[in-house]
């Protein structure tokens, strides 16, 4: 398993690859294999055979393949910059992501 920074419905940014300097939403996390899909980013195509018993029409499709997580950088919704992630416990125990840059907890 490896160590996520990063949850479903994040806003990223791809730091390198084909699809550097593109956002989107985390629409799944993978961490046994250390990846997560982003929406509309590092997109592929699948050739899908026609099936009406799930009324699938076939065709050659796009769909979202996955990325490495160690590519990924959070978007901070308090000052919209690219942010490293840190961890810290409340007074209450609970556990919370927060922004190095602006220190605001992320959800």
């Amino acid at each position: 398993m490896h160590k996520v920074h990063v949850k479903k419905d994040d806003k990223v940014r791809v730091t390198s690859g084909k699809s550097r300097g593109a956002e989107g939403r985390v629409l799944k996390v993978l961490p046994g294999s250390g990846r997560a899909i982003v929406e509309g980013v590092n997109m592929m195509k699948k050739h899908t055979r026609p099936n009406p018993q799930r009324q699938i029409q076939g065709g050659i499709l796009d769909k979202e393949a996955p990325l490495r997580l160690d590519n990924l950088m959070v978007i901070c919704p308090e000052c919209n910059q690219p942010t490293r992630v840190g961890r810290k416990r409340l007074e209450d125990g609970t556990g919370v992501r927060f922004c190095k840059k602006c220190n605001a907890t992320l959800s």
